[in-house]
């Protein structure tokens, strides 16, 4: 078995940062992650999954972000939301 995610990450972009609980409407803005940590949590779930594939992991314009997870990981890293 592999995992793919497809992520869909600008859904829950807010002002730079991720809010991981987007679908309650009083989420924390002290809980949302900043993409380093966001990158961070990617990268545990390769290392403890059989991740293959993430589609975008982060918002099409979190450039940063994306190279960063580029560089960090062997997996397919797909960005079907930069185009």
């Amino acid at each position: 078995i592999e995992i793919g995610m497809d992520v869909a990450a600008s859904e829950f972009y807010k002002n730079g940062t991720y809010d991981l609980d987007f679908k309650n409407p009083n989420s924390n803005s002290a809980d949302y992650l900043p993409s380093d940590k966001l990158c961070a949590l990617y990268l545990e779930f390769i290392k403890d999954f059989p991740m293959v594939s993430i589609e975008d992991p982060f918002d099409q314009d979190d450039w940063a972000a994306w190279t960063n997870i580029t560089a960090s990981t062997p997996i397919q890293i797909v960005g079907d939301d930069l185009t």
